[in-house]
């Protein structure tokens, strides 16, 4: 693999100034974090985007957003190995390694009992995030293909997470998007997750709804969601459970996702 151009402080220092120093023709390559740079590499993007668009804050040292759960996942990056910068991150919690944790981090904002009693292996996905330079859909498309061949070669059955809709514009956006996931997207109601933290948007009139990036792919890969959101006060968002039987992949997904052989 090409060595990255620039050295973790300067990429870190980069991050943090909210600019990517793009010299040459981006090329695009997902790995696992080897080593704590990486992971603090992977911690200071997702400091920077979700402070810039949720405005969330982090007590931190280092200005870091990182947590119990880090230590327990698989950190999954996305590098721009042309121009030496990480762009895309996420992590990803086993059901072995969420036992150890204490449980899944969604369980922290929905009752998962419907789902933690499901049979088979299941991979939580969580604090993912794309520089704003980098979403015209290849870095999303690398982290994915990744992800699905780390779900397939581990043998999982589910794939959970949660999928966040900002909240800063009052919910008008929320407000619009719910009537359609409901209608198109819902989990059969055996499998509805409870949120711990309801939220009350009064519906708005509006021309369109804007989809948030990720979870429009979410959507895209298959993913259903789990139900009514729930209300994070520390990103004032609202949550959405993703949900995605892996033996239910869309053909035309796991045709453009997951690699032969």
């Amino acid at each position: 693999m090409q060595a990255l151009a620039l050295s973790q402080n300067e990429v870190k220092s980069a991050i943090a100034a909210g600019v990517v120093p793009v010299r040459n023709k981006p090329k695009l390559e997902a790995r696992f974090v080897r080593d704590m740079a990486e992971l603090r590499a992977a911690q200071a993007l997702r400091a920077s985007v979700f402070g810039d668009e949720f405005g969330a804050r982090f007590d931190d040292s280092e200005g870091l957003d990182r947590d119990s759960f880090d230590d327990f996942c698989d950190h999954l990056n996305v590098y721009d190995v042309a121009n030496g910068c990480i762009i895309a991150t996420t992590r990803l919690l086993c059901s072995e390694q969420a036992r150890r944790a204490g449980g899944f981090y969604s369980a922290s904002e929905f009752d998962l009992g419907a789902i933690v009693r499901l049979p088979g292996r299941i991979l939580e996905i969580g604090r993912t995030c794309v520089h704003p330079e980098y979403r015209s859909g290849a870095a999303i498309t690398v982290l994915w293909s990744a992800l699905a061949d780390y779900l397939l070669q581990n043998d999982f059955s589910y794939l959970v997470g949660c999928a966040s809709i900002s909240l800063r514009d009052g919910g008008q956006n929320f407000s619009v998007i719910m009537p359609e996931l409901r209608e198109r997207h819902f989990v059969a109601s055996e499998l509805r997750v409870t949120p711990r933290r309801g939220i009350d948007v009064e519906a708005r009139e509006t021309a369109a709804s804007a989809m948030p990036p990720l979870l429009k792919a979410y959507l895209r890969m298959g993913c259903r969601i789990g139900g009514e959101a729930c209300w994070d006060p520390e990103f004032n968002c609202a949550d959405v459970f993703v949900m995605l039987d892996v033996s239910m992949l869309a053909d035309r997904y796991a045709q453009r996702f997951l690699k032969a052989g």
